[in-house]
């Protein structure tokens, strides 16, 4: 790999640390808001599915790191491609990957998961990993332009 593209795949890395950690703590906010149990005749009966208050911040948390985590796996396999049309899908993939976790972060922002802080400290190193991505398949679609001419 050259250095620029072990320079984005250490910022995916670590934006994917980033996600990891913030579904752990979005999950453990959102548990120790209420009891895993409800009293029943006097006695503590514990939830076995996942409580209705936890659905959507659980859903949402998923996306959010199937998404974020997924944008270095697929710079990964572009940067081991086996062609340059691998390397090419691969990067608008992760660059996909990278627009969708925007996405879901702008939910859990709307929805109150995250405050105004959390928000923007994550949508930042998301959006930069966007402009890298987007200046990577620019330049990749201005050479097969520079090609058909």
């Amino acid at each position: 790999m050259s250095e620029i593209s072990d320079a984005i795949q250490q910022k995916c890395l670590a934006f994917g640390d980033r996600i990891i950690k913030l579904n752990d703590f979005l999950l453990k906010e959102a548990a120790n808001k209420k009891p895993p149990y409800k009293i029943v005749k006097g006695k503590r009966v514990y939830e076995k599915a996942v409580p209705v208050y936890l659905q959507s911040v659980s859903n949402l948390c998923n996306q959010l790191l199937r998404a974020g985590t997924s944008i270095g796996a697929n710079n990964a396999e572009a940067c081991n491609a086996i062609s340059k049309a691998d390397f090419k899908s691969k990067s608008f993939i992760a660059l996909k990957e990278a627009r969708e976790s925007l996405y879901w972060i702008d939910l859990l922002h709307r929805n109150d998961y995250l405050d105004d802080q959390q928000y923007q400290s994550i949508y930042t190193d998301a959006e930069e990993l966007v402009k890298i991505l987007v200046a990577r398949c620019k330049t990749l679609n201005d050479d097969k332009e520079t090609k058909n001419t």
